[in-house]
């Protein structure tokens, strides 16, 4: 019972960014969008059941590239709960001079765990995976640019085989997290925007109402989109809908 806050609170407002999101994508590529509409379009039903969802294939790259390339969590932090040395994959050199084949913890250290970096490492992903770049404003917003010509659903029917090794809850990425503190509603999240994106791809038509170089993402908690050229406006995606 007391998870439940966490199912309908906390995953609200991921879950909703994380479709926003992906109709940017959709409306910036009218193909992968057409591909999509004319799958879900061929099933004989307006309410399809949660297997059902879970079985259009194309949907299922759609939201895994979503989720991977838009980062809707930029990053989370653990702390250790005891000293620890966590071995380094590749040595580097620290300010002093010194190579470093290993990184001591200590308990009570925190962590961080930067979610969108390795979603987009390109080590990993390949060298369209397209690793991001953070702007800092006069304002002092922290804003997230990125070239959406770089999202790829189909990257999903042959994923690197790198991937295959980040510690991950789900789809060979860390947008879930991991472990026993992986994300309790990642299950209900990845059906609710499922269920979002089959209900709209199917009866609208959607287009980017300003340039698609013209929107970024606003980093906080949740990266949300706002415009370039009017950030004092807040957040928004201006879309042009057309009834398909």
């Amino acid at each position: 019972m007391n998870q439940i806050p966490t199912f309908l609170v906390a995953g609200h407002e991921t879950t909703s960014t994380a479709t926003t999101w992906a109709l940017y994508s959709l409306a910036s590529h009218p193909d992968v969008q057409t591909k999509l509409r004319e799958e879900l379009l061929a099933f004989p039903s307006d309410t399809p059941t949660m297997d059902e969802l879970n079985g259009f294939e194309y949907l299922d790259r759609v939201v895994r590239e979503t989720l991977r390339y838009h980062g809707v969590v930029q990053g989370t932090t653990r702390v250790a709960e005891c000293d620890d040395v966590i071995p380094l994959e590749r040595p580097f050199t620290d300010k002093y001079g010194v190579v470093r084949h290993e990184i001591k913890v200590k308990k009570g250290d925190g962590v961080l765990i930067p979610i969108r970096v390795v979603n987009t490492l390109q080590e990993i992903w390949g060298d369209d995976s397209e690793e991001f770049k953070y702007v800092f404003s006069s304002s002092g917003m922290i804003f997230s640019l990125f070239d959406d010509m770089l999202f790829s659903p189909d990257r999903w029917l042959d994923p690197p085989k790198r991937s295959a090794s980040l510690p991950s809850a789900w789809g060979n990425q860390l947008s879930f997290i991991a472990g026993p503190r992986a994300c309790i509603g990642l299950r209900f999240a990845l059906v609710e925007m499922k269920a979002l994106l089959f209900a709209l791809i199917r009866s609208f038509e959607f287009k980017l109402a300003v340039d698609a170089s013209d929107v970024i993402g606003d980093v906080g908690i949740v990266t949300r989109p706002a415009l370039q050229s009017r950030p004092e406006e807040g957040h928004q995606l201006p879309l042009l809908i057309k009834q398909v």
